[in-house]
């Protein structure tokens, strides 16, 4: 979950400007949400900058290969597992090159960042709840924040 700065309000959708839900959920489809334990990654909020450069094909193969991976995991393996392999970290929100979408208010403090591919490149957005809301890809090592 987002880290918020501490007193401020941290209602589920108060992370991203905009998030529209739908009055007309069934308990059926709350069933449904409840019984998944994997991520659901979005990609509304991508930044394209962050990829209109990569012409290796090779590189969005893999990086859906490891999108059906990390789903396979499931969330409890995913906090199990160590961050250079298929687990999550958080970095800091000054730590991100490019500007952060102004969906993302000031509130959110810290991004979450899987790798996109097992060379480290990484896959920086927002968890909320089930849902991993994907920012930035990193096709080249470096681009969206400074590694250590």
């Amino acid at each position: 979950m987002a880290k918020a700065k501490k007193g401020k309000d941290t209602k589920r959708n108060s992370f991203i400007k905009g998030i529209s839900t739908n009055k007309n959920i069934t308990e059926e489809h709350i069933g449904v949400y409840e019984s998944i334990d994997y991520p659901l990654f979005s990609f509304k909020y991508l930044q394209e900058h962050s990829i209109r450069d990569c012409k290796d094909h090779k590189f969005f193969f893999d990086f859906l290969i490891r999108l059906r991976k990390l789903s396979e995991l499931g969330w409890k393996q995913i906090r199990t597992s160590a961050r250079h392999s298929f687990g999550m970290e958080k970095i800091p929100r000054e730590s991100i090159i490019p500007q952060i979408p102004n969906s993302i208010t000031p509130d959110v403090e810290e991004l979450h960042v899987f790798r996109s591919n097992g060379n480290n490149t990484a896959l920086v957005g927002l968890q909320i709840d089930k849902i991993f809301h994907v920012l930035f890809i990193e096709t080249k090592h470096g681009d969206i924040y400074e590694h250590q």
